[in-house]
């Protein structure tokens, strides 16, 4: 999966740099209390900060002046006390700048977290409200980059780019000042450097980013490789195909390796650069500074003061230059989280209910339903069935007819373009999307068990159901005596993948589940796919069985095991061609008989 973060000069941009701006501070807005409080700490201490170099000045002068005077036997040497009193005032200082820095750091810190926090809260939230087709646009990774990778990302620069924003805008106008109150000609004579600064820390930004961009790229290539060969490590083996794997793996790495050390060879040349333009601005002030000594301009010491003030007007320079990258990468990530937050929701559920859910579950009907995905592909025309409690309805059909849609649609997954789907004559867009689902219980063919025990993972049926229901219900699944011949039983734990059981085992632990729940109407789509046949007739059994009294769905492709259903939907681009009993559609000899026939030719031949 490609990672969401970018270098530290290979910052994604915005699509819209200024209004996500907006937003981002308008979010902040609610913390503005405590970035008022983070901003005076910062001016705070940077300004005992940059006076401590004019006090240590004062010092050499102090020491200078004794010496000299005690060389020329006009004094009679340093006055240590004096200089023990500059010195303690000095420490003062940058005791107290450090409180306010250690303050800041603390505040902002705080403020950072309740961000990240409130935005991933938000995020789950806003994850539960989206209609599925969202997720079905997306990638799991692209979603997860979001949630992950991109809070991360705002969370780091947020936390640094304001801080030391704040430090070094602060810092460079304060040393300007002092700078200006010891020599305006000095000071001038910085500022002269400045131009070539910028021009050098330009150059290397420019050059560099394509690099760090190029990084990432191929750093996404590279785990996405990884991940592919550890995911299908037994495919490969199968096939042999550990070299071809390595191949490609070392093409990538080599990429990674030619944009990687090129971006940190560039990102390294900064502080170097600036050392060496900040030596070049110390010659000419300790050049111009002794001149003006003995034209009794200005006190040695403050040679040195100026020195110091130098370095720490260059230093302030590089760390805008690069926090200029860092809000980049902020605002971009900020806004792909705030385009997660903003998409559009499902339809609102309906405040009022006027029907008795414990009473629902009798008929399912549907009337002259229009779907499609998209509005201008209609791929479900005029549907129309109504089922009765007790039934089974078989849904057939070839790939793409449909069949899951259906189901979708049963479950206002989706709303219906036109028509309408009704349970007891209810429209299901009247009722709450909780207590529709929590009439139907449903077996899909894509498995879905999560970290946890056995145990637990039969229990997500039903969450207050007791153990002995839990084992009634494996039992009823047939899955009860493979667990028990697990190494913990019931209280194994399921890895992530969950590929510490069969896929056939995790098949009947989701149809335990499902039996545990025990609904009203069942939702069956090709639940026996992943069994064996000995297996598959002991689950339709236990199907039968649960089935019983219920309404019950059974989208199949195997069609010998809906020989039994009360009524088969057959479905062909989206529409219902025949409908009927196993016999009466073989007596027809249309499109089931056709699709019947057609998967025993082969034995038959």
């Amino acid at each position: 999966m490609p990672n969401g973060r970018t270098g530290m000069n290979g910052a994604a941009k915005a699509k819209d740099f200024k209004g996500t701006l907006k937003k981002l501070f308008k979010y902040l807005g609610t913390y503005k209390v405590s970035l008022i409080f983070v901003v005076i700490f910062a001016i705070c201490s940077a300004v005992f900060s940059i006076i401590g170099p004019k006090i240590s000045g004062q010092a050499t002068t102090e020491i200078f002046n004794g010496l000299i005077g005690k060389v020329t036997g006009t004094t009679s040497g340093i006055d240590f006390s004096k200089v023990g009193a500059i010195l303690l005032t000095l420490l003062s200082l940058y005791i107290i700048s450090a409180i306010f820095q250690y303050l800041q750091a603390f505040i902002m810190s705080g403020v950072n977290q309740k961000v990240t926090f409130n935005l991933r809260e938000q995020i789950s939230h806003k994850m539960h409200k989206l209609p599925l087709s969202y997720f079905e646009s997306k990638t799991t990774g692209e979603i997860l980059s979001r949630v992950t990778n991109d809070v991360d990302t705002l969370s780091q620069s947020l936390d640094q780019s304001i801080s030391q924003i704040l430090t070094s805008v602060t810092t460079l106008i304060g040393v300007v000042v002092m700078m200006l109150t010891i020599s305006p000609l000095m000071t001038l004579a910085t500022l002269v450097i400045v131009p070539i600064a910028l021009f050098m820390m330009s150059f290397i930004m420019k050059h560099s980013q394509k690099y760090f961009m190029n990084q990432q790229k191929y750093l996404g290539n590279i785990n996405g490789t990884i991940e592919e060969a550890y995911s299908g490590h037994t495919v490969i083996k199968l096939f042999n195909g550990e070299e071809k794997t390595i191949e490609d793996f070392n093409k990538t790495n080599e990429k990674l390796y030619n944009s990687a050390w090129r971006a940190q060879f560039f990102s390294g040349m900064m502080h170097p650069i600036m050392n060496f333009i900040g030596n070049i601005g110390y010659v000419l002030i300790s050049i111009l500074g002794g001149y003006l000594v003995i034209k009794n301009k200005i006190e040695v010491g403050d040679i040195l003061s100026f020195t110091q003030y130098i370095r720490n007007f260059m230093n302030p320079l590089a760390q805008i230059a690069q926090i200029g990258n860092m809000i980049q990468s902020m605002v971009a990530s900020a806004e792909r989280v705030f385009e997660f937050l903003e998409e559009k929701e499902e339809i609102p559920d309906v405040k009022k209910v006027t029907y008795d859910l414990d009473k629902m579950g009798n008929t399912v009907t549907f009337e002259d339903v229009k779907f499609g995905y998209n509005k201008n592909k209609i791929i479900i025309n005029d549907f129309n069935a109504k089922m009765h409690k007790g039934q089974k309805i078989a849904i057939v059909g070839p790939t793409g007819a449909g069949k899951t849609t259906i189901v979708k649609l049963l479950m206002r997954f989706y709303d219906v373009n036109s028509g309408s789907i009704k349970i007891d004559g209810v429209d299901i867009r009247d009722m709450k999307r909780d207590d529709l689902r929590s009439l139907f219980g449903m077996v899909l063919q894509d498995t879905w068990l999560y970290s946890d025990t056995i145990k637990e993972n039969i229990r997500y049926g039903n969450l207050n159901a007791s153990d002995e229901a839990v084992y009634d219900a494996a039992i009823a699944s047939h899955v009860d005596h493979f667990i028990r011949t697990m190494p913990e039983g019931y209280d194994m734990v399921l890895n992530e993948e969950s590929d510490n059981v069969s896929a056939g085992q995790k098949q009947l632990l989701t149809i335990a589940r499902v039996i545990l729940k025990d609904p009203k109407i069942l939702i069956l789509d090709e639940a026996t796919s992943s069994v064996d046949t000995r297996m598959e007739q002991l689950i339709q059994e236990a199907m039968d069985n649960l089935m019983e009294g219920r309404t019950s769905f059974v989208i199949a492709h195997r069609l010998s095991t809906i020989k039994n259903a009360n009524l088969i939907l057959v479905m062909k681009d989206g529409d219902i061609v025949e409908q009927g009993t196993h016999d009466e559609l073989l007596k027809k000899k249309g499109f089931y008989a056709e699709l019947y026939n057609s998967q025993f030719e082969s034995i038959t031949e």
